[in-house]
């Protein structure tokens, strides 16, 4: 397993920590930390959440299964990405999909009771929280917005373009899979494909592999007004 400091320096909770505050927060609780093998599920849906979880090492999945059987991958966390966050204080905190490990995967678990001493105690603590649900409600507001487009061409515009005033660049890479980005979209793989190529050949965008390159971005903002 890495080195558990080094992690959590890069986790979103810990932010502008130093590695001496971080043992100072490790030292006021009792974490749990747990290794899953490749598939090993970590949490399913509708089972109670008291816990949130940071990936210290590995990749997990959030998967979504319909009474059809269809599993839809809703999103990939890997080291230092948090899960249980949004719904631990809920009145509903059931996790509403399940979390399963992608690879050998070690995951460290923080109890309700502890995350509220820890905002008790350590300020900055509290304020990265505070920004964490911020962030989420955020991207709720960003994929509703996804999920109100009526074709395939809108939806991957407006993701590009997402991307584009997150990275402040026509270059644009993505640090997802195709799969991924289709998941994230709601739409199957092979549409995207298709899709992505008719906006090449149509001269709006230029792609290789994990690049995508805005030729056209006027033209892009106008297929969503």
């Amino acid at each position: 397993m890495k080195n558990i400091y080094d992690v959590l320096s890069n986790c979103i909770l810990m932010k502008n920590f130093s590695e001496n505050d971080i043992e100072k927060l490790l030292a006021k609780i009792e974490y749990t930390p747990r290794k899953y093998s490749k598939g090993e599920v970590i949490a399913i849906e509708e089972s109670d959440c008291s816990k949130i979880g940071i990936v210290i090492d590995g990749n997990v999945e959030v998967q979504k299964t319909f009474s059809s059987g269809k599993v839809i991958t809703l999103g990939i966390l890997r080291e230092s990405d948090i899960f249980g966050e949004v719904i631990i204080f809920s009145n509903r905190n059931t996790y509403p999909a399940t979390i399963t490990a992608s690879s050998s995967t070690s995951v460290m678990f923080i109890s309700k009771e502890d995350i509220l001493k820890l905002c008790n105690i350590f300020p900055m603590f509290l304020k990265n929280f505070m920004s964490l649900l911020s962030d989420k409600i955020l991207m709720l507001n960003k994929k509703l917005k996804n999920i109100s487009y009526e074709t395939i061409r809108q939806k991957i515009s407006s993701y590009i373009l997402e991307e584009y005033h997150q990275q402040k660049n026509l270059k644009i890479y993505l640090n997802c899979t195709r799969k991924e980005m289709a998941d994230q979209l709601g739409i199957p793989r092979p549409s995207l494909s298709r899709e992505l190529i008719n906006m090449k050949k149509d001269n709006l965008i230029d792609f290789n592999k994990n690049l995508i390159f805005i030729k056209d971005i006027d033209s892009l903002e106008d297929l969503l007004l």
